[in-house]
């Protein structure tokens, strides 16, 4: 007996072919996933708050504008930064002004001046600072001051909100 009479005859195997793809190729690009993980710009919501003097009662109702809103801007980063706080770019967005809101805290109608304002992400912290700690002075009125709302790096949660009214019955 030859050892070739033991052993199984081997047969041999065609090569592997490739299966042909069902899908025709397309000219189409793949999908680009996007993550925004440093944006450029920074969103305030800021409402000018003003208090009137416990000698003159009457508040000053009158609607906020550009000009106003620009100046009392300029001179609370002026007051906090100095030269560097004029310097950074502030651009607004949108002023809204309503005089019939009325407060949580009391039942009389009060004026509300919102400002909704964009600035560079780096330098966010720094006017967020100045605003919140600023007080302005009026002659006979009274002072005013910011007071910051809603804080964010996109403008769309910012003005949609978080959602939660979605789930209350």
């Amino acid at each position: 007996m030859s050892t070739q009479d033991t052993q199984p005859a081997t047969q041999a195997q065609p090569p592997l072919e490739q299966k042909a793809s069902k899908r025709k190729p397309s000219d189409m690009q793949p999908p680009i996933h996007f993550t925004a993980r440093d944006p450029p710009w920074t969103y305030l919501k800021l409402q000018l708050i003003s208090q009137a003097q416990a000698n003159f009662q009457a508040k000053n109702d009158t609607p906020l504008d550009p000009l106003t809103a620009r100046t009392y801007l300029t001179a609370a980063l002026a007051q906090f930064l100095g030269l560097v706080g004029t310097s950074i770019s502030i651009d607004i967005l949108k002023i809204a002004s309503s005089s019939t809101s009325k407060s949580i805290f009391s039942a009389t109608p009060t004026s509300e001046n919102v400002v909704w304002i964009r600035v560079p992400r780096p330098d966010a912290a720094a006017v967020v600072a100045a605003l919140s700690s600023w007080i302005g002075g009026t002659t006979g009125n009274g002072g005013v001051a910011w007071r910051v709302c809603a804080k964010g790096n996109f403008l769309g949660a910012l003005v949609a909100g978080d959602g939660r009214d979605l789930f209350v019955p």
